[in-house]
This record gives structure tokens, sequence and C-alpha cells, in this order.
């Protein structure tokens, strides 16, 4: 096997070896990495959730409160959670893997009522006070989920709607019942803000990057391999060559051909050096011989 076969052999298992261990750790700052970003995104639309609420309590409620209309019939929209949950649905439209839910214990609105886990999730708001987040994963039958979750506490506003039954604006009574959405107190948490998105969105990113990423470095490497070949050739094996040559000639006893450059202080040029200074010993040596 030549010599340039060798090194190129040694240099791919290296870099091969350099490779794989470059795509593991790679692969798992990635996921890191794309789970962060699917949470920062879970984050901001939960602000701007929080943003919708807020602006329905300050404005929106206060504009219908007074109206005869709002008298009449009961209107949702001036519910802050209907409010968020609406916004959210058409923010679907553009992010439809994401999913968004008021999940509350004892809701007037039953399509928000919290199920087994979200409920679990409300628990450990409500067993820690000082807890204003709370980030996870559970299994779904679609796959593995993860979940932003905030809590959901009770203030004045809420109170005016959700004390007693009978405290409450007659036309919300006629529109959800007197059976569900009552009996909050102030400053309980009653609920949370989930925001939950499949494991499958950050895998995906991850993936993707890592193709990429791969990609990148295979090319990199492949041209990394070429230029060390072309310097290896010029270097290292074109001058071993050049002396496996002349020693060949002469061990043939042919002694016309010129040195081998010597200048320089690399291995190889030593190398030539001593190799020049035998063939002058061996060429003196035999012609006192036939002298």
């Amino acid at each position: 096997m030549k010599l340039l076969t060798r090194f190129t052999l040694i240099f791919l298992v290296v870099f091969g070896a350099g490779l794989a261990l470059c795509g593991v750790v790679a692969y798992r700052f990635l996921r890191l990495d794309a789970t962060d970003q699917v949470v920062e995104q879970a984050r901001l639309m939960m602000q701007t959730m929080l943003a919708a609420r807020t602006y329905t309590t300050k404005q929106v409620e206060p504009l219908l409160a007074g109206t005869q209309e709002h008298e009449r019939a009961f209107l949702p929209q001036t519910v802050p959670a209907y409010a968020a949950t609406e916004s959210f649905n058409y923010l679907r439209q553009t992010y439809p893997d994401y999913d968004y839910k008021e999940a509350t214990l004892n809701p007037t609105n039953l399509r928000d009522r919290a199920v087994d886990w979200e409920a679990d999730v409300i628990k450990t708001f409500r067993d820690h006070p000082k807890q204003s987040e709370l980030i996870g994963q559970r299994d779904t039958p679609t796959g593995r989920s993860l979940f932003l979750a905030r809590p959901i506490s009770t203030d004045p506003p809420c109170l005016q709607c959700h004390d007693r039954a009978r405290s409450a604006p007659p036309a919300m009574i006629r529109h959800y019942g007197s059976a569900n959405g009552f009996g909050w107190k102030l400053g309980d948490v009653v609920g949370a803000q989930v925001v939950s998105v499949p494991m499958a969105i950050p895998i995906q990113m991850a993936d993707t990057g890592f193709r990429d990423l791969m990609f990148s470095l295979a090319g990199i490497f492949l041209a990394t391999l070429v230029l060390l070949d072309i310097l290896l050739y010029f270097t290292v094996v074109r001058p071993m060559g050049r002396l496996s040559s002349l020693a060949d000639q002469i061990s043939l006893g042919n002694f016309s051909a010129p040195e081998l450059p010597a200048a320089g202080g690399s291995e190889i040029a030593m190398l030539a050096g001593s190799f020049n200074r035998m063939r002058r010993s061996l060429e003196r040596a035999l012609k006192m011989l036939e002298g």
C-alpha cells in the first residue's frame, strides 16, 4: 500500500471519528436549543394572551358594560378568558401546532374546564404560591407534548361575576346558568394559562439543523482531506519517492543521477543530506576498490 494511501486512510479514520463525536455532541445541543426556542415562542404567545386579557378588562368590558345590549344578552367578548382564547384561535391559523387553554377548575364556560393533567398543574401552583411558571412534558395520544403554564389568580374584577351566583350579572346567569363558576375567593389560584406544543416541533427543528450542520462539516472534512493529501504529497511523498528512485539507481551502479536538494531543516531535508553523503562515500569507496 502506498504511503499517500495509508495517510489518507488514517485521516479518514481520525476525521470520521471526530465527525461522529461532533455529531453526537452537536445534536444534543441542537435539541436543547430547539426546545428553548419553542419555549420562548410559547412565552411570547403567553404574553400576547395576557395583553389580550388586559385589553379586554381595561377597555372592552368598561365600554360595553353599560350598553343595553349587554344588559339584555351577556356578551362573552367582555370576558378576559374568552377574549384570550378567541385571539389565540386566530393565531393558530399561523401556528397550527400550538394550543392554548385557560384551564380552570370551576369555570363558567365549560370549554375551559381543566382536565386531569391541567388540574395537577393548577394544584402545583396552589401548593407553591411563589412559582410563576411551570414547564413540563406529557404523553398524549399523538406523541409527547411540551407545555408552558402560568397561574390564574382571582382579582377584584373577577369577583364581580364569580363570587356568588346571586350577585352575578343576570345576563350571564341566563347565558351560562348558575351551576358553575362561582365561589371564587380573592387571591386564590383558580386556573392556569397553558400553551402546548408537540415535541415533534423542536425535534424537527433539531433534525433540520443537525442535517445542515453535518452536511457542512462533511464538506469541510472532504476539503480538508484533499488539502492535507496535496500538502502531504509535495512535502513528504514526492521527496520520499525521489529518494527511493535515487536509491534504485545507485543500487544498479548508476552514479550519474544528480544529488537530492538538502536545503532546509526538515527531517526530509536531513534525510536527503544523509543520503547524499552516503552516496558520495559509496562512490569514493568503489573508486578506491577499482584503483
